[in-house]
């Protein structure tokens, strides 16, 4: 199995929960559905849970896992090829699958990609990705064919402060110590086998994105909702004025939140 490796001590510096979680649906709102909800690349689950949350108190079981490589060292994480984070998140995808009749996946950045694939690939009862980005900002693609040159000095760049608009949430936010060069060329290759099949989605979408991320542009939201092929009444363009990259967490959270919960919960009835 893709998550059957064993990881050295996390490298994880935080002071909020970045715990992996299951939140159960709440009673009086039981809809019978499931969400799987994916983090970023060097990020935890805390940057998904606040989604995990709202649709938790609207009926939707919704369980955040590790992304494979991630709770460990940067060596784990360098070693971690991009099958392992689609093939982990589709096990967990599938097991949800089997315990509920509708399945939602919610992804940021690199969880919003990997997302993407599975909606490609297996059955998927919506999506909410947040974030993603189809394209690395210069000079890193161009960098890539110079890579095992480049880790003959390093093996990464340490990380900086967290792409976040609100700076109280990026005081708080967890800290990986770097991002390993290995696994950004990993995120390009997935980049690369995601774009040429977004017209092989059909599920219901609702694609968000803040409009002050740094990190990944926010014309890539833009193209991800113009290029599936889900019907027009199943696909949504939110674009968060005030946020950064990691919206659920940002300024506009709680009104991301809302709007993931309204969207999926209205798919997550038989009807």
């Amino acid at each position: 199995m893709s998550g059957a490796r064993v990881l050295g001590p996390s490298e994880v510096t935080a002071d909020v929960d970045v715990s992996a979680f299951d939140l159960p649906a709440a009673p009086e709102h039981e809809t019978g559905a499931a969400a799987l909800c994916l983090h970023g690349l060097t990020g935890t689950p805390y940057e998904v849970r606040p989604v995990a949350e709202a649709l938790s108190k609207r009926g939707i079981r919704s369980k955040g896992i590790w992304m494979a490589g991630h709770n460990g060292t940067v060596d784990d994480l360098a070693a971690t090829h991009r099958d392992e984070w689609v093939d982990l998140a589709g096990e967990a995808l599938e097991d949800l699958r089997r315990r509920h009749d509708r399945v939602f996946l919610v992804g940021v950045s690199m969880g919003g990609l990997t997302s993407l694939r599975l909606a490609q690939t297996a059955k998927v009862d919506g999506l909410v990705v947040i974030g993603v980005p189809l394209v690395l900002a210069p000079p890193v693609p161009q960098l890539l064919p110079l890579l095992p040159l480049i880790r003959l000095f390093a093996k990464g760049r340490a990380k900086g402060v967290s792409d976040l608009a609100d700076p109280e949430a990026r005081a708080r936010h967890p800290h990986f110590p770097m991002m390993p060069f290995d696994a950004v060329r990993e995120l390009v290759r997935l980049q690369g086998e995601v774009i040429p099949d977004l017209g092989r989605i059909t599920a219901p979408i609702l694609v968000a994105h803040g409009e002050r991320d740094k990190t990944a542009a926010p014309k890539d939201a833009t193209e991800i909702h113009r290029a599936v092929a889900t019907a027009d009444a199943d696909k949504e363009l939110f674009l968060l004025a005030r946020s950064g990259h990691v919206v659920p967490v940002d300024y506009d959270g709680p009104a991301l939140c809302a709007a993931a919960a309204d969207f999926l919960c209205r798919r997550a009835r038989d009807d």
